[in-house]
């Protein structure tokens, strides 16, 4: 325990531009050289995809070389750089600090997102890994709102994803897409890329109207009746897309022109953590977490808790419908399957291990079981014995997960790092 003390006191006075810095030199080291030089010479037949552990999962002999290739590119220099890059870090996170609050966020965001995607432009595998972890962070944030912030337990989330996909994709079909089902195309193509924001909203706006449907009976009992009737909702709405053959019934709907680009959902997922953070720290979210502590005492204090309840459920239920909008344009092809049981075991699984009540801890758990997902999927069957274990001793040991009831806190994320503090 005191090395690992002295290792992170070493680097305590790193501010987060400095691991930033870090993080872009292996990526360019990666970019330049680890397909040629790096990953030629330990014997890897080409660039690690995650960080190696699919070569690993198949070929146990190449870990080793895995190993070796995660030194080389990305712990050393990222270390290496952020440590003697201080005298430069330091200063400049401090001219960022006095600059307005959000200002300094998006200088930030936009070193991120170009790291991102320089890292993700290596191959076609890991930008499709990226784009379905982001639409993954906005379905686990979503979520919490209801299970977390909220306190109920909702199970028809892949329902109400399912409306916002089917919605945006024919909207997007029918105006900018010579389909055989819609026919010609009633607007021009490049008009697609523009508009595309606004076919996610009308999918966001019909599923928060859909979630009336569970809304309204739901919050007029106590107890457990909403999971029951919200997990009702989920089969209700794939049974019905089944029946549809308008809209492909259960062959499914394919061809949505390609709109989900990396930076439109990067966009679209950092607006999404900004706006659920002011949402669940203003006065509603405050009413929120006072109506899942005590309803009766928040009633005597006059919190309309049936109101915010409600309020709290559609606009959950909004960003769902924005993630399977998004889903649907990624994989250009979506059926009623995708929105069953297996994804609201997905979605769970996310809020459940990341941490409730935390937008930190949903974009950490979002993060960690997509990855693991995909790191694990040489292993086929196993792979779904592994998880739930791991998530298991996740509920044993910290039962509301990983990272829970806990904000963001941007201004101590990026502040940079004084002798003075050091000292502390």
């Amino acid at each position: 325990m005191g090395t690992i003390k002295k290792f992170k006191n070493y680097f305590s006075n790193i501010p987060m531009l400095g691991w930033l810095l870090g993080v872009f030199t292996a990526v360019l080291i990666e970019y330049y050289w680890g397909y040629d030089y790096i990953s030629y010479y330990l014997g890897l037949p080409k660039i690690p995809a995650l960080f190696g552990a699919l070569f690993m999962l198949k070929d146990p002999y190449m870990i080793p070389g895995v190993m070796g290739y995660n030194l080389i590119v990305y712990i050393i220099p990222i270390l290496l750089i952020a440590k003697i890059t201080t005298f430069f870090t330091n200063p400049t996170a401090f001219i960022l600090e006095k600059m307005p609050l959000w200002l300094s966020v998006i200088i930030h965001l936009i070193c991120f997102y170009g790291i991102l995607h320089l890292w993700a432009g290596i191959n076609d595998y890991r930008a499709l890994v990226v784009k379905l972890t982001m639409i993954s962070i906005i379905l686990t944030i979503s979520i919490n709102v209801i299970n977390g912030y909220q306190g109920e337990f909702s199970c028809s989330h892949p329902g109400f994803m399912a409306i916002g996909a089917y919605i945006s994709s024919v909207l997007t079909l029918l105006f900018f897409v010579d389909d055989k089902i819609f026919g010609a195309a009633l607007l021009p193509s490049y008009l697609g890329p523009w508009i595309f924001p606004l076919t996610l909203i009308a999918g966001g706006f019909a599923a928060s109207f859909g979630s009336l449907i569970v809304a309204i009976p739901s919050f007029r009992t106590r107890g457990d009746y909403l999971a029951i009737i919200s997990l009702a909702f989920m089969f209700i709405i794939k049974s019905a897309i089944e029946n549809i053959q308008f809209i492909g019934g259960a062959r499914g709907m394919g061809g949505q022109p390609d709109y989900a680009t990396l930076p439109v959902i990067f966009i679209w997922t950092m607006l999404c953590i900004w706006i659920i953070h002011n949402f669940v720290t203003s006065i509603m979210g405050k009413a929120l977490n006072a109506v899942r502590d005590d309803e009766a005492a928040s009633e005597s204090m006059t919190v309309k808790t049936r109101k915010t309840k409600m309020t709290a459920f559609m606009f959950g239920a909004f960003w769902a419908g924005i993630a399977g909008g998004l889903f649907a344009h990624v994989l250009s092809y979506i059926n009623p399957g995708t929105f069953s049981l297996t994804r609201l075991a997905e979605i769970l699984a996310m809020v459940y291990f990341g941490g409730l009540n935390s937008i930190v801890g949903s974009i950490v758990g979002a993060v960690s079981i997509s990855v693991l997902g995909e790191a694990l999927r040489p292993l086929e069957l196993y792979k779904w014995i592994i998880i739930p274990l791991i998530l298991i001793f996740v509920m044993i040991f910290r039962p509301y997960g990983l990272i829970s009831f806990k904000e963001i806190n941007a201004k101590r994320l990026l502040r940079s790092k004084n002798k003075k503090e050091e000292g502390v």
